[in-house]
């Protein structure tokens, strides 16, 4: 096998998934113990904060894009950018909406 048919695939050490887990862990703690404070607002922005920190350390080290091709970084990145454009059509339909006009 040449060496441009070999495949190289980056090593986590086990200690690195069992400190994401524990992070996860106490992100889940967190947004139970905000949910029950009431901040206004700023509980939705703190949880959604999380939350995407969260998700951040998900796809990052245990779907391995970390340590991934920059195809994979290009996936992800679309993936993320289309997302946004779903999440702006919705939040202008919600917003521009006219309720309880009709009938």
């Amino acid at each position: 096998m040449s060496h441009n048919e070999q495949t190289h695939h980056h090593l986590v050490p086990l200690s690195t998934y069992f400190a994401i887990f524990g992070a996860l862990l106490v992100g889940t703690g967190l947004t139970a113990w905000v949910a029950y404070i009431d901040l206004g607002v700023m509980n939705n922005v703190i949880m959604l904060a999380i939350a995407v920190t969260k998700a951040t350390l998900v796809i990052l080290f245990f779907m391995h894009v970390k340590y991934g091709s920059k195809l994979t970084w290009l996936i992800v990145a679309g993936s993320v950018f289309f997302l946004l454009i779903l999440i702006i059509f919705t939040m202008n339909d919600y917003l521009y909406r006219s309720w309880g006009t009709w009938g």
